[in-house]
């Protein structure tokens, strides 16, 4: 069974002017999107700034209220949940955000931020939050006399953990990571990316793992989904993606990876044209408009739908990006 499955997801932002501040257009961040997540899973979440990946996180744990379209948690639609049933999924959806600095209040302690899931979820007593406090630095590697200092006095790399360690605090099933090393040194990216390995393989965690960097995406993840413009064009296992890319936007990704070696060279897809406007996109594939592609007006009006191509590899089939 799934532990979360994610049926045609829409969120649209009105656009306002005018005198009246009336509705003129509808910005489309994220425009049918369908993906799903097992138990103990890692799937990565990759694109361009402004595709909506960030989007799909916040929408995934009701951070945002989609427009439309499904979320499924554990077998329950949680798309329309009040904010009671919401307090209790919290326990079981956890999300790591991007900045650590901005994330944790820089006045409360560290112990106070780490007790506050319990508070609100009305959990143990004084002296037991304290104690779970503790051991949840010690699990994220910090010493345990960090919980009476404040988050400015840490690293970008500490602080980062002091976020993991609070999205653990009500033993998830499920953590939205969101860009969570894109901010960090490299040798402290592999630190932080290290633990939440670690920590999925004691606890059996979930995560819908989104980074720009393709790199750690293929380190952390065993599927791998690949956004443009709102939508997933590509969703394949992370070794098939990267060996046997079938999408013109993903091979383009990929030949941006750099090459450690500086003699080696390879042939690049240079991507041309700027990306569309989420409020007033094209018709037909948005890519194929972008690159002026010969065939781009053989896609409007077709449906582009995600195909399932070989078991497991799914892709947005259009004549212009798919051969």
């Amino acid at each position: 069974m799934n532990l979360l499955t994610v049926d045609d997801l829409k969120l649209h932002y009105p656009v306002r002017g005018g005198v009246f501040h009336t509705t003129k257009a509808w910005c489309k961040a994220v425009d049918g999107v369908s993906f799903s997540l097992m138990p103990g899973e890692t799937l990565g979440l990759v694109g361009e700034s402004g595709c909506g990946k960030s989007t799909v996180a916040k929408s995934v744990v009701r951070l945002l209220k989609p427009t439309a379209g499904q979320v499924v948690f554990e077998g329950h639609d949680i798309t329309h949940s009040r904010p009671g049933a919401l307090r209790t999924l919290r326990r079981q959806m956890q999300m790591v955000f991007q900045d650590p600095a901005e994330s944790l209040n820089p006045r409360h302690t560290v112990g106070q931020i780490l007790e506050e899931p319990f508070i609100i979820q009305r959990l143990g007593s004084r002296a037991e939050r304290g104690e779970r406090a503790a051991e949840l630095l010690q699990r994220v590697g910090l010493s345990a006399d960090a919980i009476h200092r404040y988050p400015f006095e840490f690293s970008g790399g500490q602080r980062q953990r002091i976020g993991i360690a609070r999205a653990l605090a009500l033993k998830p099933k499920l953590i939205v990571c969101d860009e969570p090393v894109s901010a960090l040194d490299v040798s402290v990216q592999a630190q932080v990316l290290n633990l939440l390995l670690e920590l999925q393989q004691d606890a059996g965690l979930a995560y819908l793992f989104i980074a720009h960097d393709l790199g750690v995406v293929q380190h952390m993840s065993d599927r791998v989904a690949v956004m443009y413009l709102g939508k997933i064009v590509e969703l394949a296992p992370a070794g098939e993606l990267y060996r046997n890319p079938r999408h013109a936007y993903t091979k383009a990704l990929l030949d941006a990876i750099p090459v450690a070696d500086p003699t080696k060279r390879r042939p690049r897809r240079l991507l041309k044209g700027d990306v569309p406007s989420p409020i007033n996109p094209p018709a037909g594939c948005a890519f194929g408009h972008r690159m002026g592609h010969p065939r781009w007006k053989d896609s409007v009006g077709t449906n582009l739908k995600l195909e399932e191509i070989q078991p497991g590899h799914w892709v947005q089939r259009c004549p212009c990006c798919v051969e």
